[in-house]
């Protein structure tokens, strides 16, 4: 049997195809791995987390950062997270962002989607030293994941927010309150958000 073994890409390969695609892709160090769309609920969700960061960290030193923009974790693999806080330095025509501090993933209710946010990343961006906390946002119901990374080589510890909860970043000086990041939002069954 003659099969061809496929080599796995480099990051320089990956950024250099990815350019020319219509769709969004993360590198998952061997290969480009297919981003699935959000649905309205993701996006509102994802608008208001980035607004409420985006108000806050004016004038800190600090910058949130999209989904357009990539974060390099084990084995050279780049995720997209939908948000992330740096406080360094960012060139405009960077590829991964440099010390993230804070990284944000708004949950999709795809069972892929699921195991990659609350397995895979979890193991990606705890092999980060820079990340100190890693946050996922429900999409489909309010609710919070808070990973925080122990002093030193602690492994992360994990709590829930709900509603009346204030999401505490002292690593980049700010607090949130939960409400507002579901805020004007309507879940079936629920009652409307507002802040």
């Amino acid at each position: 049997m003659n099969v061809a073994l496929q080599q796995p890409w480099t990051q320089e390969r990956f950024f250099e195809w990815a350019q020319a695609q219509d769709i969004r892709y993360e590198f998952d160090g061997f290969r480009p791995v297919a981003m699935t769309g959000g649905t309205a609920a993701h996006s509102r969700v994802t608008l208001n987390l980035k607004f409420s960061l985006k108000s806050r960290l004016r004038g800190t030193g600090c910058e949130v950062f999209g989904s357009g923009a990539g974060v390099e974790t084990v084995g050279r693999t780049v995720r997209y997270p939908d948000a992330l806080v740096t406080c360094s330095k960012v060139e405009n025509g960077a590829y991964v962002v440099p010390g993230v501090v804070v990284v944000f993933e708004v949950a999709s209710p795809s069972p892929r989607a699921v195991h990659t946010d609350r397995v895979i990343k979890v193991r990606e961006y705890a092999a980060v030293p820079s990340i100190r906390r890693y946050v996922i946002v429900e999409s489909m119901f309010v609710g919070l994941t808070v990973m925080e990374r122990g002093a030193g080589d602690e492994p992360w510890t994990m709590s829930v927010l709900t509603i009346d909860g204030i999401l505490v970043l002292p690593e980049i000086g700010i607090e949130i309150p939960v409400a507002e990041i579901y805020e004007d939002i309507e879940f079936s069954g629920e009652e409307e958000v507002s802040a």
